[in-house]
C-alpha cells in the first residue's frame, strides 16, 4: 500500500507559550484540528483503506470522495510543502532502469516510461506474469536507480 499512500501529515506549527513560572516553552499545535492531509494515488484499494480507517468520519469536498488539492491551495493554507518532499531518485528520466524497494513487487526492476514531478510518481514497466510487460505507477520514494 506504500506505493499508493505516500505521505500522511497532520499540519502543525510551533507556538511559544509562557508557563505559570514565567518560562517560555515551545510546543506544537495542530493548525487544522481533526484534519489529516494524505498524499496518495487513488485506486480502489487505497481509497478503501483510507475510507475504512478507524476514526475517519468524512472528507472535504462534494459527495463522498475528497477533492485533490493543488500545491498552491496547500500553500495558501499555510502548510509548508517540504513536509511532502519525497526522498526518491532526483531527476529521474524516461528510459532509466529502477528497482522497486517496497510493496508486492519489491526487488523487481523496470524501465521508466513517464515521470510526474507534480505528484512525485513514475510510471514504470516491469516484466511480470510470464514475461508480459506490466505498467505500474509508483511513488518516487518506493523506487531506486540501479
Amino acid at each position: 500500500m506504500e506505493q499508493f499512500i505516500t505521505d500522511v501529515v497532520v499540519p502543525t506549527e510551533d507556538v511559544v507559550e509562557t508557563t505559570k513560572t514565567g518560562k517560555e516553552k515551545v510546543r506544537q499545535r495542530k493548525i487544522y484540528p481533526s484534519y489529516v492531509l494524505i498524499k496518495m494515488i487513488i485506486t480502489d484499494e487505497s481509497w478503501y483503506i483510507v475510507r475504512n480507517t478507524k476514526g475517519v468520519t468524512g472528507f472535504v469536498g462534494p459527495g463522498s470522495k475528497p477533492v485533490p488539492l493543488s500545491d498552491a491551495e496547500v500553500e495558501a493554507m499555510g502548510i509548508d510543502l517540504t513536509v511532502f518532499k519525497v526522498n526518491g531518485p532526483e531527476d529521474l528520466e524516461v528510459g532509466e532502469v529502477v528497482r522497486i524497494t517496497t510493496g508486492p513487487f519489491v526487488g523487481q526492476t523496470g524501465t521508466v516510461k513517464h515521470v510526474d514531478t507534480n505528484n512525485d510518481t513514475a510510471r514504470i514497466c516491469i516484466d511480470a506474469f510470464g514475461g508480459k510487460e506490466t505498467p505500474l505507477e509508483m511513488s518516487l520514494k518506493n523506487i531506486e536507480r540501479i
